[in-house]
């Protein structure tokens, strides 16, 4: 056996991620995919990662609307940082990565304190939702929702649909806004539904995730083979 594979078992079995391991050993990550992807005690070492990664990447909703001059350039650097840090461990789940190409889509980009995005389709909802408990550690009561909806549409029955399709509590539902559409024919019967998770910081963030995801997906040897940590 390579000594270099000998002392790559050793580390991952300590609890290394692939990345890790290549900075010490100098192996390419697709060599670490290789050697572990089969391995169920790899794979338990990856879930610990994982776990890990959560717990320490929770989203920190702190509240900027009174900060000023170099404490909020300062809050807003730190908030960059740390999503380049915690885009380490999650540039591999596809969970991250779908959320994070949904808010490129469909989310706002202009709002500095609101993480912001509105669709008519519940399972892109129930998605964008999962992605921001499970991938970024956002509370579940910190995401609140709207729905935009035509006069002649039933609020409760408009949220009670959303609330099922879309697995979003009913107390997160704050007041609907009434909208006149343009073509009396074309309505929409659900109307439209806007997740909103208040946070300057957490906003820094998934912009900063907006630019540093696309270019390592693009980095083809970087993911030459996708794996998990």
């Amino acid at each position: 056996m390579r000594k270099d594979k000998e002392r790559a078992i050793l580390l991952r079995k300590a609890g290394n991620s692939y990345r890790a391991i290549s900075a010490e050993l100098h192996v390419p990550l697709s060599t670490l995919s290789n050697w572990f992807r089969e391995e169920a005690w790899s794979e338990e070492v990856a879930r610990k990662l994982r776990s890990q990664a959560q717990a320490a990447h929770t989203a920190r909703l702190l509240d900027l609307n009174k900060t000023r001059g170099a404490r909020l350039r300062e809050a807003y650097e730190q908030a960059r940082e740390e999503a380049k840090t915690e885009l380490a461990q999650l540039q591999y789940d596809p969970l991250f990565i779908a959320g994070v190409m949904l808010y490129w889509g469909e989310g706002d980009k202009g709002s500095k304190h609101h993480v912001k995005l509105s669709n008519t389709d519940p399972k892109l909802v129930r998605l964008y939702v999962r992605f921001l408990t499970d991938a970024c550690g956002i509370p579940r009561h910190k995401i609140k929702a709207h729905l935009l909806l035509h006069p002649d549409l039933e609020e409760k029955v408009c949220r009670a649909y959303w609330e099922k399709a879309a697995g979003i509590p009913w107390k997160n539902f704050t007041k609907s806004v009434r909208i006149q559409g343009r073509h009396e024919t074309l309505r929409l019967k659900w109307g439209v539904c806007i997740v909103t998770v208040s946070s300057a910081y957490f906003k820094q963030k998934v912009l900063a995730w907006l630019t540093l995801l696309p270019e390592a997906l693009l980095d083809r040897q970087e993911y030459a083979n996708m794996t998990e940590q």
